[in-house]
Parts: structure tokens; C-alpha cells; sequence
């Protein structure tokens, strides 16, 4: 059964890419999808394992250490790639999958795999 977004404007569009996403990305337990969900105001960087459905690593600007950070929101995002990407690395993740989540890739998203390439981790 195929799901159906009907309406116009910048969430539907969103929610439309996310879905024309996700029927390609898929998470391994050898390549994990990085999953990145941004709001207007903080950063979320989930690997998942799809395979069992639990996630390995994550990083958000909610964490008290990134709320401390000094910087625009930009400066935040790419804090929370390398965040993510360090405890990937930890937990035994050298590559993954990036899923954007419909969002375009571009200014925070961008920065948040821009840090995560930078800490080592492989997309």
C-alpha cells in the first residue's frame, strides 16, 4: 500500500522527499543510517540500525554540554556531527548512510555532516 501526501507548501514538499528518501536509504548493521532531524531552533543526529531498529549513537544540541557551546546555530550543527561521529566511533561505526529527512541539504544539515566527515566517519 502506498502512502499518499496530498496538499501544497514547504511541509508537505518535506514530507514528500523524506518518503522518496527513505524507500532508497536503509540502515545496516555494517553501514547504519545517520539520521539527522532538525527543528527551528536545536540539531538531532541519530545512527540507526534499521536491520534491529535501534540506534547506536546520538547527539543533540538539548544536551547540556551543547547548549553551552558558544556559536550561531550553524557552529551548533557541525558540534553535533562531530559529536555523533565520536561516539559512532565508540560504538565500533566507521561508515554510514546519510538519510537527510527530507530537509535539503544545505546550511545546518550540510554542517552536520560536514562535522561528522571531519571526526572521522565515513558517508
Amino acid at each position: 500500500m502506498a502512502i499518499k501526501i496530498l496538499g501544497k507548501g514547504k511541509a508537505v514538499a518535506r514530507q514528500r522527499r523524506h518518503l522518496r528518501l527513505r524507500k532508497k536509504i536503509t540502515g545496516t548493521a555494517a553501514r547504519p543510517r545517520l539520521v539527522v532531524t532538525r527543528s527551528n531552533r536545536h540539531m538531532v543526529a541519530q545512527i540507526v540500525d534499521d536491520t534491529v531498529g535501534k540506534t547506536v549513537a546520538s547527539a543533540s544540541t538539548l544536551e547540556a554540554d551543547l547548549r553551552a557551546f558558544d556559536g550561531d546555530k550553524v557552529a551548533k550543527a557541525r558540534k553535533v556531527g562531530e559529536l555523533v561521529a565520536s561516539r559512532a566511533k565508540a560504538a565500533g561505526v566507521e561508515s554510514v548512510v546519510f538519510d537527510r529527512g527530507g530537509n535539503k541539504y544545505h546550511g545546518r544539515v550540510a554542517a552536520v555532516a560536514d562535522g561528522a566527515r571531519e571526526a572521522g566517519l565515513a558517508l
